[in-house]
């Protein structure tokens, strides 16, 4: 085994790379479980924006009308879980489910006719002078738009969350709609609202992997993405900044083990391939093990119906 061809600035680089659109899809379901909801459905959503950013953009020839295509078509998907959990009160854990199921097999109908098409290039943001630095220029300053909106977004939900009044509200909708609901909030709005967001930032996430990560469309090709991105959301106790470690955490395990497989390592490569979400399992069992802890940071109301008339 070679170790000596992995160059540590462009792992780290790959990792953010790697890491952006779960960290997208997280990023949303954060803010979801803030207002007291639980949607399993990010699997469904990612792929329908993963195809939706695809077909936009090919059609169109423009990466950017394909990331807003791909955002409307997650947040149209995350709409319909919505209507169906918060309107006519259906189980937030079937629904979810079943919006999975849903989205990867509408995604593989729209995607039929666009098997082996190439999508135009999304070029990497010009940063001047800072990416010329030595190692961090590498590593900093040598990506797409969609890597440093992703980080611009961890830092506003968290201080949309920590220190706005609307952030407040949303917590407290989570925490105790009841509660809300007698203040005069409008407990179904702000969680639609909320939803809606949360769909937009899977479905980003989705077309990240159909247009930069792998620029191709690939029926499936989300590969358990939304899962992860479900299980960052709890390994971060629902803080916004441990989406971020959690994210690039998970994004480095899955670039370390293509890299050691580059390398020749003398492990199975099907160990290796399920090396990322083994390590998550270990890390949510870790926590799970203390249930206090693991409950810390949990909105009260998370997964509770709510009906105004209860």
């Amino acid at each position: 085994m070679d170790l000596g061809g992995i160059n540590p600035a462009i792992l780290i680089a790959s990792l953010m790379v790697a890491s952006t659109p779960i960290l997208l899809a997280a990023l949303g379901e954060l803010v979801v479980e803030k207002s007291g909801v639980l949607n399993l459905g990010v699997e469904g959503m990612m792929i329908t924006g993963a195809i939706c950013g695809f077909a936009a953009a090919v059609e169109t020839g423009s990466p950017a009308l394909g990331f807003a295509a791909a955002a409307v078509g997650g947040a149209a998907m995350a709409l319909v879980f919505g209507v169906l959990t918060q309107i006519l009160l259906s189980n937030q854990v079937a629904t979810g489910l079943a919006l999975t199921l849903f989205g990867l097999g509408l995604s593989a109908l729209i995607g039929q006719g666009y098997g082996g098409v190439r999508p135009p290039g999304t070029g990497k943001l010009d940063l001047g002078p800072l990416g010329d630095l030595p190692v961090l220029g590498r590593i900093l300053f040598s990506h797409d738009p969609m890597v440093y909106l992703s980080l611009a977004l961890v830092a506003a939900v968290w201080a949309f969350l920590r220190y706005t009044r609307a952030g407040l509200v949303l917590r407290a909708v989570g925490e105790s709609h009841d509660a809300a609901h007698a203040l005069g909030y409008r407990v179904i709005a702000i969680r639609l609202a909320a939803i809606a967001f949360g769909g937009a930032c899977a479905g980003l996430g989705g077309a990240y992997l159909s247009l930069i990560r792998v620029p191709q469309w690939t029926e499936g090709m989300t590969a358990g993405a939304g899962w992860i991105a479900l299980a960052i959301v709890v390994f971060a106790q629902w803080r916004a900044w441990g989406v971020l470690l959690g994210a690039y955490l998970f994004g480095g395990v899955t670039v370390l083990q293509l890299n050691l497989q580059a390398a020749g390592a003398a492990i199975p490569v099907e160990l290796l391939s399920a090396s990322p979400y083994l390590v998550t399992i270990l890390v949510l069992v870790i926590m799970s093990s203390d249930r206090r802890r693991a409950a810390l940071g949990a909105p009260a109301s998370l997964g509770r119906s709510f009906h105004a008339s209860a």
